[in-house]
Parts: C-alpha cells; structure tokens; sequence
C-alpha cells in the first residue's frame, strides 16, 4: 500500500477517464473509473465499492438516487462511517464501519448512471 499523502497526490490528478473497470462477479452493473480503480488497488478498498454497490437495490427505490448518489466514507481512530447523500446534506444511507484500515481520513465519490443498467463509481473530479 502506498502512504496517504501518495495516495492524495494520486487521487488529486484523477481528471476524467480512459477505462472503466469491473471488480465483481456480484456487482456486474457498475464499473470503476480509473480513479476510483487506482484508489481501490492501492488502498486495497475493494470492500468500500462493494459496500456502495450493495446499496443499489435500496437506491433503485429512491428517485432521487436513480441518476446519482454522493457518497462520503469519514475515518477517525479506525473506525468509518459512509453515507450516501441525495443533495448536501440529505442522508439516504448511513453504514458504521467497525474497523477499516483506509489510510485517508476522507474520500468522496459518487455514483453516476451510465445507461440503463450501468452505474460509475467515480471520484468528484473525474465528473
């Protein structure tokens, strides 16, 4: 795993992007970008896509999350919380995480629909 300041300079020259990728047998509808991919590797966070892919479902019930959703994991002392927001400051999802070892004390990103049945994860700069 590279440094969090690594991973910040990294993170912060995602602009855009050239490829997406899919990570998972079990969340075949969304795709990673090449920002959101290069987080995932290098902070080994597969885990975080797929906590925000596994919210799709419930999202899907919601109209204000069909098209997008702005997701937010916070880090303090080795815990997290990650909540899916419908607009600033309007909490959809909320997910206490026991124990993370993510090595930011912050990272957003958002989730987009590409098509019918495709979904970005994506970091805000790469928008």
């Amino acid at each position: 795993m590279i440094t969090a300041a690594e991973l910040q300079d990294a993170l912060n020259q995602a602009i855009g992007t050239g490829h997406y990728y899919r990570w998972s047998p079990l969340f075949r509808n969304h795709v990673l970008t090449d920002g959101t991919n290069f987080l995932a590797e290098n902070a080994e966070c597969y885990w975080l896509m797929d906590a925000i892919a596994s919210y799709h479902a419930k999202a899907m019930k919601d109209p204000m999350l069909q098209d997008m959703q702005f997701w937010t994991l916070t880090v303090k002392d080795g815990k997290a919380t990650l909540i899916c927001e419908r607009d600033t400051d309007d909490v959809a999802f909320k997910q206490e995480i026991e124990y993370t070892d993510f090595p930011l004390s912050e990272i957003k990103m958002w989730v987009e629909r590409a098509d019918q049945n495709t979904w970005v994860i994506l970091l805000p700069s790469e928008h």
